[in-house]
């Protein structure tokens, strides 16, 4: 899920989030690719980013600090690295995060730096499952060499079917995903590609394609 100096996944969006950069890793291997997966809640992006991984061994997955609590069955160091508001303060003053970012004012996000120079360095593509706010932190960051892809829900009214029949959530935690998710929505253009989820393999190929395309496969 995400990470960011202050700028703004990602993007934001200044309206939704306040964003940060630091910069580019410093280790870097020729060809390698950041691959960025942003979506509402309930739109299926965790999910293609498993498909992901599970069928392409070059690709690793980034996973992002926290200080929001875990939901449903998430687990720390698998999902996200949860810690403390004072932990993730710490690791800012340390220059810990490749980015980094204040989603809608609530919780915290970050990328660790040593974690994805690390992949880089060893010829692998780093994938992110992160907010717009961290997307538009590490596509400022790195050009073109970063891929972003934003996953759309096929309408609003079935993004509110998927989340009620998840039932993970309260009627006013669904409500607020629902607000989230306008906002989200209105970063979609930013992104270098966009794709609607109305069935899971059709859009798993697609994605494929334009990941084949940018060299990333």
């Amino acid at each position: 899920m995400s990470n960011k100096a202050k700028a703004a996944g990602g993007a934001k969006h200044d309206a939704v989030g306040e964003k940060h950069e630091v910069g580019a890793p410093k280790h870097d291997a020729g060809g390698t690719k950041l691959i960025v997966l942003s979506a509402p809640s309930g739109t299926g992006k965790s999910t293609l980013a498993a498909m992901l991984l599970k069928r392409n061994p070059r690709i690793k997955l980034s996973i992002s600090y926290t200080t929001r609590a875990p939901r449903g069955e998430e687990k720390n160091g698998i999902h996200y690295f949860f810690v403390s508001e004072t932990e993730f303060q710490e690791l800012v003053a340390r220059g810990q995060f490749l980015e980094y970012a204040h989603v809608f004012g609530k919780s915290w996000y970050g990328t660790a730096r040593s974690t994805v120079e690390k992949m880089l360095a060893a010829g692998n593509h780093v994938l992110f499952d992160i907010d717009v706010q961290g997307a538009a932190s590490l596509k400022k960051s790195f050009g073109s060499r970063c891929v972003t892809i934003f996953i759309l829900p096929p309408s609003l009214p079935e993004l509110e079917a998927r989340l009620r029949n998840r039932k993970t959530d309260s009627p006013e935690a669904i409500e607020a995903r629902l607000k989230t998710a306008r906002e989200e929505l209105k970063a979609a253009p930013t992104f270098d590609h966009q794709l609607v989820n109305h069935d899971l393999e059709g859009t798993y190929r697609e994605l494929e394609r334009v990941l084949e395309k940018a060299g990333c496969l």
